[in-house]
C-alpha cells in the first residue's frame, strides 16, 4: 500500500508595492512555499515573506534598480507532479502552457484577482495585496497541490 501524496500549499501574492500587510503575512502563515508575481518594489519584501517560506519571485514593472536585476522575469517550479509558471504580465507569456506541459500559470500585474481554468491550464492571479487601486480588493491567493491534483482559492485580505 502505497503513503497518499501530502497536500502542499503554495501561497500566492503580487503587487505588494512595498506594503507588506500584517493580513497578507497572517494568509501566508502556514504555507510551505510562496509566489510573488511582482511588483515587489523593495527587496525587504522578499525578506519578510522568506521569514514565512521559501520565495519565488518574479520582476515586475515597478521593480527597477540593481536588486531586481537579479530577479527573472519568468520563473518555471514543479510541486508534486504540477508544474506552474510565474509571469507578472500575462501579456508577456511567451510559452504554450499546455504544450510544455505547464498546469499553473501564476500572474499579476491587472490587480483584478481572478482564478480561469482554459484548455486545461489553470490561470491565477492572487490580485494586489499592497495599496488598494480603485476599487478593487486587497487580496491574495493560495495553490493547494495534491499529486497532480491542484486547486487554487483567493482570500480578500480585508474583509
Amino acid at each position: 500500500m502505497t503513503a497518499p501524496a501530502t497536500m502542499t500549499r503554495i501561497g500566492l501574492i503580487s503587487d505588494t508595492h512595498n506594503l507588506v500587510r500584517p493580513e497578507a503575512l497572517l494568509h501566508l502563515q502556514g504555507c510551505d512555499a510562496i509566489i510573488h508575481a511582482g511588483d515587489i518594489c523593495e527587496p525587504a519584501v522578499l525578506d519578510a515573506l522568506r521569514q514565512i517560506a521559501p520565495v519565488t519571485a518574479v520582476r515586475g514593472n515597478n521593480d527597477m534598480g540593481e536588486w531586481a536585476r537579479a530577479i527573472p522575469t519568468h520563473a518555471t517550479l514543479t510541486v508534486q507532479q504540477v508544474k506552474i509558471l510565474v509571469v507578472h504580465d500575462q501579456a508577456d507569456l511567451d510559452v504554450d502552457p499546455r504544450r510544455d506541459g505547464i498546469k499553473v500559470v501564476v500572474t499579476g500585474h491587472s490587480h483584478k484577482p481572478l482564478i480561469d481554468e482554459r484548455d486545461g491550464v489553470l490561470y491565477v492571479n492572487p490580485g494586489s495585496a499592497g495599496p488598494r487601486r480603485f476599487k478593487l480588493p486587497v487580496s491574495a491567493g493560495l495553490l493547494e497541490v495534491d499529486g497532480a491534483g491542484v486547486t487554487a482559492s483567493l482570500h480578500d485580505l480585508l474583509a
